[in-house]
């Protein structure tokens, strides 16, 4: 997977500008508050979706404007592709000429892979930083999956909304039946992908966060749950009455957690900084490593401003790590990235871009 020219409209504070990549290493660098995440996000969103930053549709809107469009053109084993994006209410995209029914259907046609430093969230936040991480992971990979997904938090907000009332009309019961149904259908679905892809992600894992740490410690995963897979309506069967009182629903994938460990140990409550930011670049990484696998593309790799939180040792690692794909580095200052990653440099100021 190749980007060969990125063209932004009204994006964010980024002018109109029109960048051409190299296929390696490309470093985009200047002060902060220039555009260089803004970059970086507008490389991300042709992966199908939602911004990185958790940002709405219309904040990607340049203050001022009615609309913004972006232009991306790619190459994969197969073909030359072009996929426009427009964000208007809500984004729209075409890809090769089609018009599709949203930006979430270019999920699979691009992929990508971003790395950011709240993205240290995933370690040191509670279970729905790490739940958004592999489900956005097994999106991107199996993009079918984006349908149960979606149809789970529909129906998890249905029955939420429907908890508030079902005490004071018990007819209400029969549609909490139907609604049950369906989102242990959704459900149980969700968490054998996740259990699944954590199978993939814990091997190659190990493997990588051993060449980050040296050898000094041990990566493992484990899934965490409030029942046994398969038993998902058993578990809302028991829990209803508490749900009623509680008036939400206590039991499901949206409560699940994945704990991450460092020779047995959680690294959320014992590691140190440095050992959590360790972890963080290894999930990354074999996001990456996962995808290329699965679907024989490399992924687009986006390291937006992590070079400068890592020792020069996890730097070298990194560089080395991600030789032979394309990626795009941001930084404030582009002397130490590239000492060893060479590529092609843009700076970035006021939202224009210069190389």
């Amino acid at each position: 997977m190749i980007v060969t020219e990125l063209k932004c409209r009204g994006f964010r504070n980024l002018q109109d500008i029109t960048m051409a990549p190299c296929e390696e290493v490309n470093i985009i660098y200047g002060e902060n508050a220039q555009g260089k995440t803004n970059l970086a996000e507008a490389i991300w969103l042709f992966g199908g979706m939602k911004s990185f930053r958790g940002a709405k549709d219309q904040e990607l809107i340049c203050h001022g404007k009615e609309f913004a469009k972006l232009e991306l053109k790619f190459r994969n084993s197969l073909r030359e592709n072009m996929a426009q994006i427009t964000v208007s209410n809500k984004r729209n995209a075409v890809l090769n000429g089609v018009k599709l029914p949203g930006a979430p259907a270019l999920i699979g046609k691009f992929s990508v892979v971003v790395f950011a430093p709240s993205f240290l969230s995933i370690i040191e936040n509670g279970p729905s930083e790490r739940r958004r991480f592999i489900d956005t992971a097994v999106c991107q990979l199996r993009p079918a999956m984006a349908a149960p997904v979606a149809e789970y938090a529909r129906v998890l907000r249905q029955r939420n909304s429907l908890l508030k009332d079902v005490m004071m009309n018990s007819a209400l019961l029969d549609l909490l039946d139907v609604l049950d149904e369906k989102l242990c259908r959704a459900g149980e679905t969700i968490i054998k992908a996740r259990k699944d892809y954590l199978a993939a992600l814990a091997p190659a894992a190990e493997e990588i966060y051993t060449g980050l740490s040296s050898g000094r410690e041990r990566i493992g995963f484990r899934y965490c749950s409030k029942f046994e897979e398969g038993a998902m309506a058993q578990a809302l069967k028991t829990a209803r009455r508490e749900d009623i009182m509680n008036k939400t629903t206590s039991v499901g994938p949206h409560r699940d957690d994945i704990e991450i460990t460092l020779n047995d140990t959680s690294v959320r409550a014992f590691g140190s900084q440095g050992q959590k930011r360790s972890c963080a670049v290894a999930l990354k990484l074999t996001e990456a490593e996962i995808l290329k696998n699965a679907t024989g593309e490399q992924p687009v790799i986006l390291l937006d401003d992590v070079m400068s939180e890592l020792d020069v040792s996890r730097q070298d690692f990194i560089l080395n790590h991600i030789k032979n794909r394309q990626v795009f580095i941001t930084c404030c200052e582009p002397g130490t990235v590239l000492r060893s990653a060479g590529g092609k440099t843009f700076e970035i100021k006021n939202g224009n871009i210069f190389n």
